[in-house]
């Protein structure tokens, strides 16, 4: 059965899957990043598997889509290229790349018009050679080579997530600044000639002769800091209290003596 969507993005096909709870992981890893199309080659319990749909936890549309196939070759059939995943060497001439490679190949190819496939083999022993010698290159997983099996589920999802990471905007880091802003150079300003002034008052800068370079760190901290204005207002307020506190001890202590 053929999938006559049309489709610009890779399909992910499940050769002989062993067990319904792995399909539907990688159902579920694919619609993670936003991938809906599965194609299941031959799966030894049959289609469709209920304990795949348990699995997917609502990524069930991947499954209500997937085609099913009864050999490698059909499942390939309208495809321009092949990624075949594999831990183990095949002894065969064929590129093997990392899946952050692919996914970028996969999406040079998709741009164009082409239709990109990517292999997954059954749980016990992973693709035969005969599978592997359709495909066009081969995906390496750079894993602990002690222990290098990865299930259905977990390689899906580092192709997905691959897949994912070359077609959406996706910022390697934010700054969630929780309702506010960073703090502008006035306000940073402020805060540290605050901080000096009460430092000084309590003779923090000694010896004298080392008070410019300490001074000098200080600034240098303020100036690292990305700071937000919660932040300002809040070691403003430190220091605030601890000037309170220490006026507090001082008039205590006179009035006992």
């Amino acid at each position: 059965m053929s999938d006559p969507r049309p489709r610009k993005s890779p399909a992910f096909v499940l050769v002989r899957p062993q067990m319904g709870e792995n399909i539907g992981a990688a159902a579920r890893a694919m619609w993670n990043f936003g991938l809906d199309h599965m194609r299941v080659v031959a799966p030894r319990d049959g289609w469709p598997n209920e304990r795949a749909v348990a699995l997917a936890s609502g990524a069930g549309r991947v499954l209500d889509h997937a085609g099913l196939f009864e050999d490698v070759p059909a499942a390939l059939s309208d495809c321009t290229y092949v990624f075949a995943t594999t831990a183990r060497e095949r002894g065969m001439t064929k590129p093997v790349v990392t899946p952050e490679r692919a996914m970028e190949q996969a999406r040079a190819i998709t741009a164009e018009g082409g239709k990109v496939g990517i292999l997954f083999g059954p749980e016990r022993a992973g693709l035969e050679n005969a599978d592997i010698a359709l495909a066009n290159a081969i995906i390496s997983v750079p894993v602990n080579p002690d222990f290098p099996s990865l299930n259905l589920g977990q390689c899906a999802l580092l192709c997905a997530y691959e897949w994912r990471r070359q077609t959406a905007e996706v910022a390697p880091e934010i700054m969630d600044l929780a309702k506010t802003e960073f703090a502008t150079g006035q306000e940073v300003e402020r805060l540290a000639q605050h901080y000096e002034e009460r430092l000084e008052e309590a003779g923090f800068f000694w010896p004298e002769v080392k008070a410019d370079s300490m001074k000098l760190t200080l600034r240098n901290l303020w100036g690292r800091l990305p700071l937000t204005r919660a932040d300002v207002q809040v070691l403003h307020g430190i220091m605030r209290q601890m000037v309170r506190w220490a006026e507090r001890r001082r008039d205590r202590s006179g009035r006992s003596d």
